[in-house]
């Protein structure tokens, strides 16, 4: 058994699959899941484990190259948004209806059990060297 990092099995198999250019999406309860892409469903309960726990845990495993959220966090949930300009100084912030036709293209959908408005980011994923 894995004694550190991502010990949920079909997340960690998830990431070892991704790809330079591939995308994540780290949504909260209430996004729209797009159908297609592996989906690992974390929510346990209402806030748990919430979106910041589960954007530090990925941020430990991935490479990310890029990141993209709705504009509309900035109003709506300024904690989150505090984060998200935190860990990605050149965020790209869209309209939330960009953001979700967006999501049609991801490789990996990771689902929080964050039940706060707007807690979602969309991933790009880099590359080590």
């Amino acid at each position: 058994m894995k004694k550190s990092g991502i010990l949920n099995r079909h997340l960690a198999g998830a990431i070892a699959e991704l790809g330079h250019g591939d995308g994540v999406l780290i949504c909260d309860v209430g996004m729209p899941i797009p159908p297609g892409p592996r989906v690992v469903d974390l929510a346990f309960r209402a806030g748990t484990p919430s979106f910041a726990e589960v954007l530090d845990g990925l941020l430990d495993e991935l490479v990310v190259e890029g990141a993209t959220a709705a504009l509309e966090v900035r109003d709506a949930n300024p904690d989150t948004a505090r984060l998200l300009e935190a860990n990605f100084p050149n965020l790209d912030l869209v309209p939330h209806d960009d953001l979700k036709a967006r999501t049609a293209t991801v490789r990996l959908v990771v689902r929080t059990g964050e039940a706060r408005p707007y807690a979602n980011v969309l991933l790009r994923c880099g590359v080590f060297f």
